[in-house]
């Protein structure tokens, strides 16, 4: 566990964030501001921000989708350049710097005037701002959860994105009438989130991985089903893993190239099995969500799985819109709850403000790399 940090943060007139613009010349800039110290509304608090990590969904607004070997340090600010497909993406947004960071942890230091807000005063809180690369950063307190004494700010950062995800993935698999979950890119933390959180609750699960190194680190964890994408064998493997598992859902953080039609054809290979041709395929209804964009390019679907089936798009805020606020709520306390234990994370390395424009560490961060995740530190 990261240790807490010896002083209390201070407040002060002004404070620092990162802010991300598109220009219309096809590039992104990436600098700081000094601003004015926020001031709270009634039910928000400002919150000196200890810990906030660099997720694969934050590198979008962050980067833009730059090409991280065109970084250069311009003026004190990090530069990238963008593809026209990359500026296609981004118009909407060129001119206006933008904050970054969804998520983080620090300890509230300015509250609103109602009693909710003055209660967490002196706390620290996990949140979801949007504006954590920053010295503070300003949230209502729904988008708090108090981190349990004795834990540090830098163990409890990503208590929202990752955990409420994988939550989320097991709360879908409910909802929809499933009973087992395949997931993509399993050796993230996420997916490390997601297998322990599976073998609390005996959901079976598919980890589909890269390289064996992975698949070994996953087994090492308590993983049953493990497959590796790259091997000859990958598709019969998935096929076998499915069949033992009975999955009919699966998660896939990969989005472009056929990894989707990979996961549909096993899927309909698993559950025709022994039954009589059909030319309209099994009755069995499959189905992926890409919840990530690893691969940006197209996603090949060939239709070999008959018509019972379905690819769709899952994103973790209209998920905690469909469950509901109370729901939701009782989500958050179960992280809080488990945050060093089942929806713990790790890092391979902590940054600062000023790292984050520096082109060799953007470089790396920017990577989306398993087992590479940095923490920024303000």
């Amino acid at each position: 566990m990261m240790t807490a940090p010896s002083e209390e943060p201070e407040m002060s007139d002004t404070y620092r964030i990162v802010r991300s613009t598109v220009t219309d010349d096809g590039m992104v800039r990436i600098a700081i501001d000094t601003e004015p110290m926020p001031e709270p509304g009634p039910d928000e608090v400002v919150v000196a921000v200890e810990a906030a990590p660099i997720n694969p969904s934050d590198l979008g607004m962050l980067i833009a989708g730059a090409d991280p070997e065109s970084f250069a340090s311009v003026d004190g600010a990090l530069v990238g350049t963008l593809s026209p497909a990359a500026m296609a993406m981004n118009a909407a947004r060129v001119g206006q710097p933008m904050p970054c960071g969804n998520e983080g942890a620090g300890t509230v230091v300015a509250a609103g005037s109602s009693p909710v807000a003055q209660a967490m005063l002196g706390a620290t809180v996990s949140g979801v701002s949007g504006s954590m690369y920053a010295s503070h950063t300003k949230l209502s307190h729904v988008m708090c959860i108090p981190v349990p004494g004795g834990i540090a700010a830098a163990d409890a950062a990503s208590s929202f994105v990752n955990p409420l995800t994988a939550l989320g993935m097991t709360e879908t698999m409910r909802l929809e009438g499933h009973s087992a979950i395949v997931h993509t890119a399993a050796a993230s933390n996420l997916g490390q989130m997601l297998n322990r959180l599976c073998q609390a609750e005996g959901i079976p699960l598919v980890n589909v991985v890269r390289r064996n190194e992975q698949a070994d680190l996953l087994r090492a964890a308590g993983a049953e089903h493990v497959v590796v994408s790259s091997a000859d064998s990958f598709a019969d493997d998935l096929t076998v893993a499915i069949t033992a598992t009975g999955a009919t859902l699966a998660f896939d953080a990969i989005g472009g190239g056929e990894q989707v039609d990979t996961l549909l054809a096993s899927m309909e290979k698993a559950s025709s099995a022994g039954q009589a041709f059909s030319r309209y395929g099994s009755d069995t209804h499959k189905q992926v969500y890409i919840y990530g964009g690893l691969d940006r390019s197209a996603t090949t679907l060939r239709r070999t799985y008959g018509m019972s089936w379905g690819v769709g798009g899952w994103l973790l805020t209209p998920f905690l819109g469909r469950v509901g606020f109370e729901r939701m709520a009782e989500l958050q306390a179960r992280v809080a709850a488990e945050i060093t234990t089942t929806f713990a994370s790790g890092y391979a390395d902590t940054i600062s403000l000023d790292d984050m424009l520096d082109p060799v560490v953007a470089k790396a961060y920017s990577a989306q790399a398993t087992g590479e995740k940095r923490l920024v530190t303000p």
